[in-house]
């Protein structure tokens, strides 16, 4: 074999190395990498639609969680303003209660200085009844006659406003 049928190129073996060639490329591309490509195609989507989900999953858990706070802070809101009622409130009972122990003692306190007086009034009348009989008894014998009711009032009257005036 010489040097030139070595570089002999025969031209039915090339066009039958290029059909193949095509023939084999046509062949992988309809059963390799049509479904190959579709495969990772699908695959990405999957993929895309897994991030996407995931996304939306963590917005939802963003918007719970703002709302979880929102309503959290507004039943703190509500509590304290709960408690601050519950305080007035019970201020303001305190503050009736007190008005009405006040009324009350203010009205016992009356009606003793009430009492009080009627006693002291009756007491004084009494003891102008009895020393009205007793002065009776010794203007009787003093005078030797029977005191009639003026003079008897008069005396009694006279007796008492001594008796104030020492007293």
């Amino acid at each position: 074999m010489g040097p030139g049928e070595f570089l002999n190129i025969n031209f039915f073996t090339a066009l039958f190395t290029l059909v193949n060639t095509i023939t084999l490329f046509l062949v992988l591309k309809k059963f390799l990498f049509k479904p190959v490509m579709k495969m990772i195609t699908d695959r990405q989507k999957e993929i895309d639609d897994m991030y996407t989900d995931a996304d939306t999953a963590k917005e939802n858990a963003l918007a719970m969680e703002a709302e979880y706070k929102q309503k959290l802070s507004q039943a703190a809101v509500t509590g304290e303003r709960m408690v601050k009622e519950a305080v007035e409130r019970g201020q303001r009972r305190e503050e009736e209660i007190l008005r009405q122990a006040n009324e009350e003692a203010s009205a016992i306190m009356e009606k003793a200085s009430a009492d009080i007086a009627l006693e002291k009034k009756k007491a004084l009348n009494d003891a102008k009844d009895e020393i009205s009989d007793i002065a009776m008894a010794i203007a009787e014998k003093v005078v030797g006659r029977e005191v009639n009711s003026a003079d008897h009032s008069d005396l009694v009257d006279s007796f008492i406003d001594r008796l104030g005036d020492g007293a």
